[in-house]
C-alpha cells in the first residue's frame, strides 16, 4: 500500500491525480484483502478509458492479475481463461502468433482484458461480445465469486451489464473466450481494412495480415498515449432513426453511416465533430486531435475538468447542428 500515490503514470490521458492509498494487487488473495481493508475505493485497469476529475482518489485498487489458461480445446475451437491484468493488445497479438482466431480486428485497442466486457469494446466490424464465452467476477458486497455466461452479461453497443446494472458490484477477474484454430471467420468488410488489403495485393489475408492491417491504420489515425495523452474513442457514434439520418443527408450528401435495424442507422462520431468544424480544435492544453475527431487529447498538462469541458463544449455544438446527443464513452471519474 502506497499513499498519496500520482496517477498520472497510471491513466492514458495523464492527467495528474492522487490517490490517498493505492494498491497493486497481483492474486485473488491480494484483492479479496485489499477490499476488507479500503473503502471506500476506486478499481483500476490499465486507466485508458478513465478520465480523472478530481485530484484526490480515496483509496485505489488496481487490478494486476495475469495469467492465460486452455480450458477447452479441440481441432476447430480452443477456450481460453484470460486474467483481467493481461494487456489486451499483447494478448490479441499472442493469440494471432499461435494462428487463434476471432480478436484480430481488435489489435492496439489500449487497456487491460478486465475492461473489455464492461463497455464492449469493439472496431472496424467487430465486438468483443461475439468470441466472449463467460465473465468471472468477485461479487464486492459478500467477497464470492461469480461468473456470468455470456448472453448474462446483457450485451449491447459499447455496453454491458457491468457498466449499468453491476456497475460498481461486481470486480472482473477473468474472461473466457471462444477462438478458432482454422477455418476462421474474418472480417474485412469494413472499408479501411478491405482498401489497405487491396493497396497491398492481400487477396487472401490471414488473420496476422489482418492485425497488421488494423494496427498500421490505427497508427495513423490515431495518437500514441506515450506521446500525447487520451483515452481513445471519447464519444459512442450514435444511433439515430433513419428518418433523422435522412434529414441531415438532404444536407450533408456524403454522410457515412452503418445500418443497425429496419428502422435505426448508426453514423460515425468523429465525423460529426469535424463537420461541426472542431477537428483540431484547442483550448489551452485539452484539444480535439488533428486526425481523429473522436479522440480528445492532453497536450500536456490539461486537467480532466477542462478535458471534460471540451467534451461538453463539443456535445452541445452537435446538439445545435445535427440535434443529435453524443454520448460520452469514457468513464469520467
Amino acid at each position: 500500500m502506497q499513499a498519496n500515490f500520482s496517477l498520472k503514470n497510471y491513466n492514458t490521458f495523464g492527467v495528474d491525480a492522487y490517490a490517498k492509498q493505492f494498491i497493486s494487487v497481483t492474486t485473488a488473495e491480494e484483492l479479496i484483502e485489499a477490499l476488507s481493508l479500503e473503502k471506500p475505493f476506486l478499481i483500476l485497469g490499465g486507466g485508458s478509458n478513465v478520465l480523472f476529475t478530481n485530484n484526490t482518489i480515496e483509496s485505489v485498487i488496481q487490478i494486476n492479475l495475469k495469467g492465460i489458461e486452455v480450458v477447452e480445446e479441440t481441432t476447430n475451437k480452443i477456450i481460453l481463461k484470460v486474467a483481467a491484468g493481461e494487456n489486451w493488445h499483447q494478448f490479441v497479438m499472442w493469440c494471432v502468433e499461435k494462428n487463434y482466431g476471432g480478436l484480430e480486428n481488435l489489435a492496439l485497442i489500449p487497456g487491460n482484458v478486465g475492461a473489455c466486457p464492461i463497455q464492449n469494446i469493439g472496431a472496424y466490424g467487430v465486438e468483443v461480445k461475439d468470441c466472449i464465452v463467460g465473465v468471472d467476477t468477485l461479487e464486492i458486497a459478500t467477497l464470492k465469486n461469480q461468473h456470468f455466461k455470456n448472453e448474462e452479461c446483457q450485451f449491447n453497443y459499447r455496453d454491458s451489464i457491468f457498466k449499468n446494472h453491476l456497475k460498481g458490484k461486481q470486480i472482473i477477474t477473468a474472461v473466457s473466450f471462444r477462438l478458432t484454430k482454422q477455418n476462421h471467420l474474418l472480417n474485412i468488410d469494413y472499408g479501411a481494412i478491405a482498401d489497405e488489403l487491396y493497396k497491398n495485393n492481400i487477396t487472401t489475408p490471414t488473420i496476422k495480415d489482418i492485425a497488421e492491417t488494423v494496427i498500421k491504420i490505427r497508427e495513423s489515425k490515431l495518437p500514441n498515449p506515450a506521446e500525447i495523452g487520451n483515452g481513445g474513442s471519447f464519444f459512442k457514434n450514435p444511433i439515430i432513426s433513419i428518418e433523422h439520418f435522412k434529414t441531415i443527408q438532404s444536407n450533408y450528401p456524403s454522410i457515412p453511416s452503418y445500418p443497425v435495424s429496419e428502422t435505426l442507422i448508426k453514423v460515425p462520431a468523429g465525423w460529426l465533430i469535424e463537420k461541426a468544424g472542431l477537428k483540431g480544435f484547442r483550448d489551452g492544453d485539452a484539444g480535439v486531435h488533428k486526425n481523429q475527431a473522436l479522440v480528445l487529447v492532453n497536450y500536456g498538462n490539461a486537467s480532466g475538468i477542462e478535458i471534460l469541458n471540451l467534451a461538453k463544449h463539443i456535445q452541445k455544438s452537435i446538439k445545435e447542428i445535427f440535434q443529435i446527443t453524443l454520448d460520452i464513452e469514457v468513464n469520467i471519474i
